[in-house]
This record gives structure tokens, C-alpha cells and sequence, in this order.
């Protein structure tokens, strides 16, 4: 299995409108020394604090993230089940499951590692002359013995839509019909699996190939 994406799949990207941050690799190279020191075998996800109107986006946005973590190598535990779990046990919403002490997450779950998310946009803009879905989040990677922030990374990916043709009228009307399309076809849904695989595998700020990843032995950023 490898770590790099498919030759050409940011051209493909933006072939199909859609914008990815990680295509795009303008920041330094992250330091992984922690990263190193602490390797995770198992990665328990929160459900993200959502800083956005949409009430649906931290629930959908946490659907995406288990299978990539799960191909970069590392062991997840079921969202869902760890979700459940926190409600039955007096923790109703994501706020209150984030703010649980690593000292506990580690009795009760036993993992190396919480992922931390916090989304910071989701869904449509419409403008006059577009629509445009957007999907936004910061994720951060802590390990639970010490409290060491291993990694950082943000999630990005923008689609839109609209016409160069037909005069303004036709734009206005292209930009609305886009609004709701995407609405039924649910597209931050689909964005948002795009730019959380786009975040977790890029080759220079990504997650290192985890214990159960093939090239976990010979990834030149981890060993």
C-alpha cells in the first residue's frame, strides 16, 4: 500500500472543481520529533467541536475519518461505539466528550493516542454569481501518556459552481441550481472524505505510516 496519492489526483481534483489544500504543499515540512518518540499503535477519534451554523457537521465529518486513519496504519476505535459510549455515560455532546482528561480516555479506552478536531467551516456560500461548498476543519493528534500535541494538520476542500455564460441572469441561475443540487447529493459529505484523506496522507505535513502500515518500517519521515 502506498502512501502517495494517485499520479495526476490534483489535477483530476481541480479537472472537477474541487479545491484541496494539500495539493498545494507551501508550508514547511512538520518536525516529527515527538511524533517519533511517541508512536501511536491506536487512535481513539472524538466527535469534532463545531464552530459552524450547520448541526449535522460534526457527526457527518466524523463518518470520513475512520477509514483513512485506518490505511495510513493505525488501529481506530468504532466511532460509533466510543460515541455511544461517552452519551450513556452522562457525556451528551461533543463539547463535553472533548473535554474528558487523557488520564481517564486512557483507563477506560487504553489508546496511545485522541485525535482533536474542531471544524471550522462547512457547507454552501452562495454569493450573487456562485456556489460554493466548503469543508474546513484542524486536527491534532495528542498523545495520551504525556499530552504531547504529535501532529497537526487542516483539512481543506472547496467546490463550486457556476456559468460564464448567459449574462448575469444566467450565472445567478446556475449558482442557485448548484445550491440545490448539492444540497440533496450531499457534497460537504463527499468533501469532506476528500479533504480528510488529502489532510492524513499529504507527503510533507501528514500522519507517518502507522505500526500496521507496509511501509511503516521505511517511511523516511518516521524511522
Amino acid at each position: 500500500m502506498s502512501r502517495r496519492r494517485p499520479p495526476g489526483f490534483c489535477a483530476a481534483a481541480l479537472l472537477l472543481g474541487i479545491g484541496l489544500g494539500g495539493c498545494a504543499p507551501t508550508l514547511p515540512p512538520h518536525d516529527y520529533s515527538a511524533y517519533r518518540g511517541h508512536m501511536p499503535r491506536s487512535v481513539l477519534v472524538l466527535p469534532p467541536l463545531n464552530n459552524t451554523t450547520e448541526v449535522d457537521a460534526s457527526y457527518v465529518y466524523l463518518s470520513t475519518v475512520t477509514r483513512p486513519l485506518a490505511e495510513a496504519g493505525y488501529y481506530v476505535f468504532p466511532v460509533a461505539v466510543v460515541d455511544n459510549f461517552m452519551k450513556e455515560n452522562g457525556l451528551p455532546t461533543p463539547t463535553e466528550m472533548n473535554a474528558v482528561s487523557l488520564d481517564k480516555i486512557r483507563a477506560v479506552f487504553g489508546a496511545d493516542a485522541v485525535l482533536y478536531t474542531q471544524i471550522e467551516e462547512w457547507g454552501q456560500k452562495y454569493t450573487v454569481l456562485a456556489s460554493t461548498t466548503v469543508v474546513k476543519a484542524h486536527a491534532r493528534l495528542v498523545d495520551v501518556r504525556t499530552g504531547a500535541t504529535l501532529w497537526e494538520g487542516t483539512a481543506n476542500a472547496a467546490q463550486g459552481s457556476g456559468n460564464s455564460g448567459g449574462g448575469i441572469l444566467g450565472m445567478v441561475v446556475a449558482a442557485a441550481v448548484g445550491q440545490i443540487v448539492g444540497s440533496s447529493t450531499d457534497q460537504a459529505h463527499n468533501l469532506s472524505g476528500v479533504a480528510t484523506h488529502t489532510m492524513i496522507f499529504d507527503t510533507r505535513n501528514g500522519l507517518l505510516s502507522g505500526p500496521y502500515h507496509p511501509d511503516y518500517a521505511t517511511d523516511p519521515r518516521g524511522r
